[in-house]
């Protein structure tokens, strides 16, 4: 696999593993019925996070090819994966389209 892959898995990893603090620090910075001073810890502690852990780090690859554009989502596949599969057989459900 190429290095992008890994780092893509290991975005969505750290994700994960922070989803939950990301949440509860992002929403007390945002209610404004607790004292400003609150508030603005809830901002420092988010913006102490790492920032492989923020969700806009994971982008969509191709698992075969690591490919970042042309995805698609179901399948976690680049359009010529998907199509050399699918022809191929290998893709429940998938046929080639005849009219």
């Amino acid at each position: 696999m190429r290095s992008n892959v890994f780092r893509d898995i290991n975005a969505r990893r750290a994700v994960a593993y922070s989803e939950l603090e990301r949440t509860v620090w992002r929403y007390v910075s945002r209610n404004t019925a607790l004292e400003p001073q609150i508030r603005m810890q809830a901002q420092m502690a988010l913006n102490k996070m790492p920032r492989e852990a923020a969700p806009s780090a994971i982008k969509n690859r191709c698992v075969i090819t690591g490919r970042g554009r042309g995805i698609f989502n179901k399948w976690r596949m680049c359009r010529f994966q998907f199509r050399l599969h699918a022809l191929n057989g290998d893709l429940a459900g998938v046929d080639k389209a005849s009219w």
